[in-house]
C-alpha cells in the first residue's frame, strides 16, 4: 500500500505514470504464444494451440446438396422500432429454443412477440422495461403508432455439432477489462485435450500485448478492429466465440459482422443488450496518479466483487489469472473508451447465431436481470445459472463451465418435422 502511495506522488509530480506502460516479459513462441502485429507498432500476444494439422479431407457437398435437413433452422423475425422509443420483436415460425432450454434453467417456448423500451431512446427517460405484447387497448395503441423503421429477418442456418476432431472448428476466447488470456487457462487446456483448435489473444495493454500510451488506443472501436484482425487471421469455416464481461461485446460485434463464419457464441457474465456508454461519475475518471495510489484498494474490491469467496485459493487465482493486473493508465483508458452506441437492443435482436449465456449468481458487477434481458432479446439463446459462481466463474468453477461449454458445442437442433402425407381419399361407396 505504501509503495503504491509513493509511486502515486511521483506520478503527480512528474506528470507521467510510474512503471511506463509497456508489454510484460514475452514468452517464447515454442510455448505456444505468437505475437501478431495487427497494426504498425501494435502487437498482440496470442495463444494458438490445437492438434497437429491433418491431411486435407476431400471437399464435402454444400449444405444445399445434403440429403437430410439436420440442424437446419429457419430464422424468421420482425423487429419494429417506434418513434416513442419502444421496440417490438416478433418471432415468426418455429424456433428451436425449446430444444435449447430442455434440461436447463427455464422451459417452454419463447413468446411470439416481445415489446421492450429501449435503454436510451431519443427523448425517453433512459429507463428500460419489458413486457409481452397484449391485445385490447394495448394492441390498438400499438397499431396507432407509426414505426420509425422495420427490420425483417428471414434466413436459413445450419447449426451443427462442433467436435474437436473436426478440422474446420476454431474456438476464440476473448477476456475483459483488466484480464488476460491467462484467465482461460483451464478452458484452453480442457479443449486442447479434446482436440479443438483454440485462439486466445491478450487485449492491447493487457498481458504481454503492447500498451500504447495514448488513450485513443483503448476505445471500443480500436479494440474491436484488433479482434477483427485476429479473427480474420485464424478463422475457419465454423468459428465459436467465447467472451467474458467486456469481451462479450467484441464477440457480439464479430458475430454481427461475420454471420456466415460465426457458428455459435458463448457469453459469460456479459450483461444486457444495451449500447455502451462510459459513466461520468465513475471512480475511473480520476487522474491516473490517483488511481495508481488506489490500486491496492481496487484489487481488493475486485476480489470481493468478482469472486463468491475470498480465501487463499481465490487470491491465488486472481494472481495467476492476471485479473485486474494492468496499469492505471490502461485501466482508466479502457473504462472511458467503452462507447459503442450501435450495440443496442436492435443490434442484438438482429443476431441469428445460437448463443449460450452463462451467469454466476454471486456476480456483483453484472446483475442476473441483465443476462435475463439478453436472453429475451436474442433469437436463439438460453441462459445457464451457476449458483456457486461469481463474475470470474470460469476460474471458480472450471469443471462446471467446461462441461457446459462442451455440451453447447456438441448441441444441434432437432430436424424440422416433415409434413405428413395426406390420407388416401375414401371411396364413394364407403362414405356414410
Amino acid at each position: 500500500m505504501l509503495t503504491g502511495v509513493t509511486d502515486g506522488i511521483f506520478c503527480c509530480l512528474l506528470g507521467a505514470p510510474p512503471n511506463a506502460v509497456g508489454p510484460l516479459e514475452s514468452v517464447e513462441s515454442s510455448d505456444g504464444y505468437t505475437f501478431v502485429e495487427v497494426k504498425p507498432g501494435r502487437v498482440l500476444r496470442v495463444k494458438h494451440a490445437g492438434p497437429a494439422p491433418a491431411p486435407t479431407p476431400p471437399p464435402s457437398l454444400p449444405d444445399t446438396a445434403q440429403g437430410d435437413r439436420s440442424g437446419l433452422v429457419h430464422c424468421q423475425r420482425r423487429i419494429t422500432v417506434y418513434r416513442n422509443g419502444r421496440l417490438l420483436v416478433e418471432n415468426l415460425g418455429r424456433s428451436p429454443r425449446a430444444d435449447l432450454l430442455h434440461g436447463q434453467n427455464g422451459s417452454g417456448e419463447p413468446p411470439a412477440s416481445l415489446e421492450v423500451e429501449l435503454a436510451d431512446p431519443a427523448g425517453s427517460d433512459g429507463h428500460s422495461g419489458t413486457g409481452s405484447s397484449g391485445s385490447g387497448s394495448a394492441g390498438r395503441r400499438r397499431r396507432a403508432r407509426r414505426p420509425k423503421r422495420t427490420i425483417h429477418i428471414d434466413c436459413e442456418k445450419r447449426i451443427t455439432s462442433c467436435k474437436g476432431t473436426q478440422a474446420d472448428v476454431v474456438l476464440f476466447f476473448i477476456h475483459g477489462v483488466g484480464g488476460s488470456l491467462a484467465i482461460w487457462k483451464e478452458q484452453l487446456d480442457f479443449f486442447v485435450r479434446l482436440g479443438y483448435e483454440v485462439v486466445a489473444p491478450d487485449l492491447a495493454g493487457h498481458g504481454a500485448s503492447s500498451a500504447p500510451q495514448v488513450a485513443a488506443a483503448y476505445t471500443f472501436y480500436a479494440l474491436a478492429e484488433d479482434m477483427r484482425a485476429i479473427f480474420k487471421r485464424y478463422a475457419k469455416k465454423r468459428n465459436v466465440l467465447i467472451g467474458h464481461s467486456y469481451g462479450v461485446s467484441f464477440c457480439t460485434f464479430l458475430a454481427h459482422e461475420y454471420p456466415d463464419l460465426v457458428h455459435k457464441v458463448i457469453m459469460i457474465n456479459g450483461g444486457g443488450p444495451t449500447a455502451l456508454e462510459p459513466s461520468f461519475c465513475s471512480i475511473f475518471n480520476m487522474p491516473t496518479c490517483v488511481l495508481h495510489c488506489l490500486s491496492p484498494c481496487l484489487a481488493w474490491s475486485f476480489l470481493k466483487a468478482g469472486f463468491a469467496r475470498q480465501g487463499a485459493k481465490e487470491k491465488q487465482l486472481l494472481k495467476e489469472g492476471n485479473a485486474f493486473n494492468v496499469s492505471s493508465f490502461v485501466l482508466r483508458a479502457m473504462m472511458s473508451g467503452q462507447y459503442w452506441p450501435e450495440g443496442d437492443e436492435v443490434y442484438h435482436a438482429e443476431l441469428t447465431v445460437p448463443v449460450l449465456l452463462v451467469h454466476g449468481m454471486h456476480d456483483k458487477f453484472v446483475p442476473v436481470e441483465e443476462d435475463q434481458r439478453m436472453a429475451e432479446i436474442l433469437l436463439l439463446a438460453f441462459l445457464k445459472l451457476i449458483d456457486e459462481g461469481s463474475h470470474m466463474v470460469m476460474l471458480e468453477c472450471p469443471e462446471t463451465v467446461n462441461t457446459l461449454l462442451h455440451e453447447f458445442l456438441l448441441w444441434e437442433p432437432e430436424p424440422s418435422p416433415k409434413a405428413l402425407p395426406a390420407p388416401p381419399p375414401v371411396p364413394p361407396e364407403e362414405k356414410k
